[in-house]
């Protein structure tokens, strides 16, 4: 069954505020992957908002590192 190009958006309505967190703080997306032990491309796809999806164990480790809520990171988008 084909599908229609409504179909086919691959948006999921969930935005990644790494860049923000990250500006906020002055910190650097190297330093932060040494800090949670988080490779730089992992956070690089998070932080362009391209990730498809994340491991709980990713999250918590970058909120402790950041100091932040999991809603603080991620949001809805509207």
């Amino acid at each position: 069954m084909a599908r229609n190009n409504d179909d086919m958006d691959l948006s999921s309505g969930v935005h990644c505020r790494l860049d923000a967190l990250l500006h906020e703080r002055s910190m650097t997306l190297t330093r932060l992957g040494e800090l949670a032990g988080v490779s730089i491309v992992n956070l690089s796809v998070l932080k362009n908002d391209r990730a498809k999806a994340i491991r709980f164990s990713t999250l918590v480790s970058i909120c402790r590192v950041l100091e932040c809520e999991i809603g603080e990171l991620l949001v809805l988008e509207k």
